[in-house]
């Protein structure tokens, strides 16, 4: 124990505590009180050997309440009853084995009663272990004292003491108040203690029945979450879409200069809107532990490029000079990794330096610092000349939905989930992100990725020579069937298809879309997951248990606004071929639909 008190301190309450168990406050208790009735004991005992004139018994005892004494004061003030109680056990054992060879050169009952008392107080107070130790230290020299005497008879140069019938009658009852002290001071801790661990077992089962509970809450919160994320996201990017779809329309229709503007900043701000609703499911996504990363082939400068292209335009409209650098040692190497992760992280960088640099320059360094044939390690760096972060507030910026400053917020806007989202992906590949930052002259993000080498040799394409294209569009008598409810929906892809001279046909629900497979002919499906009456899952497992097997087997290119995490697997669990996220970009859909038109013409 490291309680301390005062060294005057004589009261039993101050060394008590209740981090001790009950247990241990039985045993101090046990040593503070059983030292008042030995000191009594050895003192009605000194009173009667030194009338006796039994001068090495009156020192016994007058030794033994000294070391009462000391040990008494010494509990009082340090309360280290394990090292109080192993002293008064060495004592007892010392004096034990004194009295039996030198004092009184004999074992009689008192002895006996002793040794009693020493094995029940080693026990209680210190356990099995050390309690068979005393016990064989007090017990194993009487006996040989008794074999020695038995054999040869036990004679030594010291007169041994005799003592009268009244002193054995005080050691007796002593011996036995102190025995009949220690066993009901025990008995009475024991059933306290017992008492206690069913109260605390009660009580850990209430505990555990409310974590049970809070479990259950969290899950079915975590579930809600979930759906109303999913929910939001649909009632959200179904709007969007028709103000994306419409805008993009509208800027394929040849607007005049100032419409042209004006759909500019529509457009603008509908993206911006989408890249919010964006942020917050990703990271919704991130944190509910369920993002699975890819392992397949791609080319790093080639992603870079892509990944960069559009930024250096945002860049550029600032007024700032943007400088993308990759090593040319990774021109050549096709790695295994997460491009979209990737993407991801480097878009989110990229797009906070541009945010963030009112003037001057932004660098994005791809760095090969490490290439060992069949693994290289790269360094990903995005330096600007912005605004710079505060030492203090370096950790901070990590932090969902955080910002810099308040200021910082009102002034360039956004989420504060990028650099969440940023962190949190590098993290679950084990990887760490570093900044550095100056106040007024920018910052720098940089951060280590370790990427697999394919075996496989990139090649420069070489341009074939040109082919005379068939007048005729891929696209041309393509037969589209469309699963829609929404109407503003179901009017922007009739406008987008008429642009590529396609006249499709709506079904406003599953159920009329089978129908519609049942009776009509169609080359390729657009179906919407979330509509009335029957759900484009369980029309799409409707169609493909058709017996025609050119129905049965009829691409299906799910359209849908829902963000559930899982919503790939679903899409092809339930035999559709494609997905197309909402608000889609038209040239995505584009190249779906001629991919198909393409296989179909190739058949």
């Amino acid at each position: 124990m490291s309680k301390k008190v005062s060294f005057f301190n004589l009261s039993i309450y101050k060394i008590l505590s209740k981090e001790q168990s009950f247990l241990d406050q039985a045993r101090i208790r046990l040593l503070y009180y059983g030292f008042f009735l030995i000191f009594v004991a050895l003192g009605a005992l000194y009173l009667s050997v030194y009338f006796q004139n039994q001068k090495m018994l009156a020192y016994t005892a007058l030794f033994l309440m000294g070391a009462v004494i000391v040990l008494f004061k010494y509990l009082t003030w340090r309360p280290d009853w394990r090292g109080t109680a192993h002293a008064l056990l060495i004592v007892g054992t010392l004096v034990n084995s004194s009295l039996v060879y030198v004092s009184m050169q004999t074992v009689n009952i008192i002895t006996v009663q002793v040794i009693i008392i020493v094995i029940a107080f080693s026990y209680y107070m210190l356990g099995q272990q050390w309690g068979l130790i005393y016990s064989l230290l007090n017990t194993i020299p009487v006996l040989v004292f008794m074999i020695i005497e038995y054999n040869s008879g036990y004679v030594i140069g010291i007169k041994p003491n005799k003592i009268d019938q009244s002193t054995i009658i005080i050691s007796l009852f002593a011996n036995f108040i102190l025995l009949i002290f220690i066993h009901s001071h025990f008995y009475t801790a024991f059933l306290k203690n017992i008492k206690h661990l069913k109260d605390s077992s009660r009580e850990q089962a209430r505990l555990y029945n409310q974590m049970e509970t809070a479990i259950e809450k969290a899950e079915k919160s975590a579930r809600i979450k979930s759906e109303f994320l999913s929910t939001m996201s649909h009632e959200i990017r179904t709007p969007l879409n028709a103000v994306i779809g419409m805008s993009n329309l509208l800027m394929m229709s040849s607007p005049r200069p100032d419409q042209r503007e004006n759909l500019e900043v529509l457009k603008f701000s509908a993206n911006n809107l989408l890249a919010i609703v964006n942020d917050v499911l990703d990271f919704s996504k991130i944190e509910s532990g369920k993002v699975v990363f890819e392992n397949i082939r791609f080319n790093l400068v080639e992603l870079m490029n892509n990944i960069c292209g559009g930024q250096i335009l945002k860049a550029e409209e600032k007024g700032l000079l943007f400088k993308l650098d990759v090593d040319s040692s990774l021109k050549n190497k096709v790695l295994f990794g997460d491009p979209t992760r990737i993407t991801q992280i480097i878009f989110n960088l990229v797009s906070n330096a541009i945010k963030f640099t009112p003037q001057g320059n932004i660098w994005v360094r791809v760095t090969c610092v490490e290439d060992r044939h069949n693994t290289v390690t790269v360094n990903f760096s995005v330096r600007d000349t912005g605004i710079g972060i505060e030492k203090e507030n370096l950790e901070n910026i990590f932090e969902p939905f955080t910002q810099e400053s308040l200021a910082t917020t009102r002034e360039y806007g956004g989420t504060g989930l990028g650099l969440a989202i940023v962190k949190r992906l590098l993290e679950l590949q084990d990887l760490q992100i570093t900044v550095n930052s100056t106040m007024g002259y920018g910052s720098e993000f940089s951060f280590y990725m370790e990427f697999p080498v394919s075996t496989e040799v990139v090649t420069e394409v070489v341009a074939a020579p040109e082919t005379k294209q068939p007048a005729e569009s891929p696209l041309a008598c393509l037969r589209v069937l469309i699963a829609e409810d929404n109407m503003v929906n179901v009017m922007l892809m009739k406008k987008l298809l008429s642009k590529w001279n396609i006249n499709p046909t709506i079904a406003e629900n599953g159920e009329r879309a089978v129908e519609f497979m049942q009776y009509g002919n169609f080359d390729i499906i657009l179906m919407d997951l979330q509509m009335p009456v029957m759900n484009g899952f369980d029309a799409s497992k409707e169609i493909r248990k058709m017996a025609d097997p050119k129905k049965s087997g009829i691409p299906i290119i799910a359209l849908t606004a829902s963000a559930l995490f899982d919503i790939k697997e679903q899409v092809y669990e339930a035999g559709m071929n494609d997905y197309v996220s909402k608000p889609f970009k038209p040239d995505d859909l584009l190249e779906k639909l001629n991919n198909y038109a393409l296989r179909k013409r190739v058949v």
